[in-house]
């Protein structure tokens, strides 16, 4: 690890100003990703600059009826909160699948968004990567592809985003709050992180200096019924192979009145699957039609050799998270809601 400088900033407006006027500046949150960059090599700052104590720690309701989750907030704490448990289950579920408990404990909202791909090969420097070296190549398209995208990649990259949380979270319809050294802005998650195109290097939007201070979650009343389903290689300490966050409300005859679906490991950023939304609306919440939404979702499949054993993967999780939301929902409807031994 090289050396480099340390400062601790006043408040969110001054860290933002110290990470842009140095171009070779990070923010230091939990750490749990930058460190460990830094010991491979793979991140090389001149300057942290630790934010740790800045008051962005609380879980608070917001006027609407929202809630907003500071970017301080660990994983852990948040997946505990009471008011997250019962009115965005997908989001509690989300969090405790990700990680191990010592990770969580450490890991913070705003460090969870901003981690990088755990790509074999963005992390081994003695290989070409187009995320880590612009213009070197790709190692994984002729490589090891079991990890990596089924939607949205390029040419240029096809490694997919770790973060399960966000995932939830993009299903929620979260605004990430930003902090720059003038102003505070609001982004809808779905637009924080991008697709890989020709510039791999850039995972999200925000511009180097942009502090991420909060996120906020909207008042969702289909929420209090969804779910996240994780498929991996092994029961715990190990990233989606495939995931679903799935929220839903059905109307009285039946119908799927309102859905959100967003999916994990499978694209370079949170995916979501508006085909597969767009193909619930209005319909009977029968079995034939969850696999119908999937295969709408997947007709933007582009498996790799590797990896074509996750679009199978993505329907199952698509359909098996449907069913588990909606069976919730017609429970409810019959006057016993399933969530009460939860409480």
């Amino acid at each position: 690890m090289k050396p480099f400088d340390y400062r601790r900033a006043d408040d969110a407006a001054h860290a933002a100003a110290l990470v842009a006027d140095h171009p070779r500046a990070a923010f230091l949150g939990g750490g749990t990703n930058l460190v460990d960059h830094m010991k491979l090599g793979v991140a090389a700052p001149d300057l942290l600059v630790d934010i740790t104590h800045l008051p962005m720690e609380g879980i608070e309701p917001l006027p609407g009826g929202g809630i907003s989750i500071g970017a301080n907030v660990r994983n852990s704490d948040a997946a505990a909160h009471p008011f997250i448990r019962r009115r965005y289950p997908v989001l509690s579920q989300a969090l405790l699948s990700g990680a191990s408990g010592q990770l969580r404990n450490a890991a913070t909202t705003g460090g969870n968004l901003l981690q990088r791909t755990r790509c074999v090969y963005f992390q081994d420097t003695t290989t070409p990567c187009n995320k880590r070296e612009p213009g070197s190549g790709c190692s994984a398209l002729e490589g090891y592809q079991r990890y990596h995208a089924v939607f949205g990649a390029s040419p240029d990259c096809v490694a997919t985003h770790p973060s399960d949380m966000a995932v939830a979270m993009t299903a929620l319809d979260a605004d990430v709050v930003v902090q720059d050294a003038a102003a505070e802005r609001r982004i809808p998650l779905s637009r924080l992180h991008r697709l890989p195109g020709e510039a791999p290097e850039h995972d999200t939007v925000l511009s180097h200096g942009d502090l991420i201070t909060a996120v906020e979650l909207p008042k969702m009343p289909m929420a209090l019924h969804s779910r996240y389903r994780k498929i991996r290689d092994r029961s715990s300490f190990a990233f989606a192979l495939v995931s679903a966050a799935v929220a839903a409300e059905l109307a009285d005859d039946g119908t799927v009145a309102d859905v959100r679906i967003a999916l994990g490991g499978v694209a370079h950023k949170p995916w979501r699957a508006l085909l597969a939304e767009e193909a619930l609306r209005g319909a009977a919440a029968t079995e034939q039609n969850f696999a119908a939404a999937a295969e709408a979702e997947l007709s933007e499949a582009r498996p790799l050799p590797g990896n074509m054993f996750k679009v199978p993967l993505v329907r199952s999780a698509v359909t098996a998270t449907l069913r588990d939301v909606c069976t919730g929902l017609r429970g409810r409807s019959d006057g016993h809601d399933p969530r009460e031994g939860e409480r």
